[in-house]
């Protein structure tokens, strides 16, 4: 299965999910009295439509290059990543702000029933992290590494979401708004989320250069190929789920210009045979001295 129909399929897991709960935390905040259950509801629903995002991002970024894209379109992944932090930043201010305005409002406490909805909600959305984010390193996605957050926030503000309606139900009248402070950290820790999703698309964005374990292993890869004496610059830039690379590679000095080029060819043949998430690969030619 290839890196984008696995990044696909992922994606597809994350729609169904995340549906279904919005659904189900909606329907048991309302019935439960529980705007912590409900801002759970909110981010589930945002979700959704941050992973239709993610889906189109992946599908685009994957399509091959043009004349007027000769890299392809990789770096829409990261623009996409930008828009699924907007939607938890937008989520996360909704929430913020209801859960104020209910702080002090007075309501009656929470149903003692949305405890035994959030118990396995918090189980199911740590489950699907876990599924999504091993899915993102093996395909070295950004956005689907932003959608795997998504899950690991949904679990988060369950578990406020639990304690606030334990505080509520446990200390009884005049507790009602442990419920509401519990949504309103929720809030916080998506907004903290974000930016943990949003840095490494930035770094993505401006060539930020983090990627010593691909080096190494470009590295190790060229030392194999007879005729390369060794390696010099490596530089490599990512783009979408797809690593870009120019490489210098020394060489005999006293072979002629035609047997270098033949040498250039077959190395940057083996390297993406050898490192299949290698996209193109400018290999430049220097002599030993």
């Amino acid at each position: 299965m290839s890196h984008e129909e696995t990044a696909i399929k992922a994606t597809y897991f994350s729609i169904i999910g995340n549906t279904s709960l919005a659904i189900i935390k909606g329907f048991a905040g309302y019935l439960g009295n529980s705007y912590a259950l409900i801002a759970d509801a909110i981010e589930s629903t945002a979700d959704i439509f941050a992973s239709l995002l993610v889906l189109f991002g992946i599908k685009y970024s994957n399509k091959p290059a043009d004349e007027n894209h000769p890299y392809g379109h990789g770096r829409a992944e990261p623009l996409v990543t930008f828009l699924v932090v907007g939607f938890l930043i937008t989520s996360a201010t909704i929430i913020a702000y209801e859960s104020i305005k209910n702080i002090g409002t007075p309501h009656e406490l929470p149903n003692p029933f949305v405890l035994l909805v959030l118990i396995p909600i918090i189980v199911w959305k740590e489950i699907s992290y876990r599924i999504v984010i091993k899915k993102s390193r093996e395909t070295n996605s950004s956005s689907l590494k932003a959608d795997a957050w998504h899950h690991r926030s949904d679990a988060i503000t369950s578990i406020a979401a639990l304690i606030g309606v334990t505080i509520a139900l446990l200390a009884g009248k005049g507790y009602e708004s442990a419920d509401d402070w519990a949504a309103l950290f929720a809030s916080g820790f998506i907004l903290y989320n974000s930016y943990h999703i949003f840095r490494p698309a930035l770094g993505e964005i401006m060539d930020e250069h983090k990627y010593d374990d691909q080096i190494k292993l470009i590295r190790e890869v060229s030392q194999k190929v007879d005729g390369i004496l060794g390696t010099e610059k490596c530089f490599i830039r990512k783009a979408g789920m797809k690593f870009h690379v120019e490489l210098h590679a020394t060489v005999d000095a006293n072979i002629t210009v035609k047997e270098g080029h033949i040498l250039a060819h077959i190395l940057k043949d083996t390297l993406r045979s050898e490192i299949i998430e290698l996209g193109h690969v400018l290999i430049h030619i220097e002599p030993n001295e």
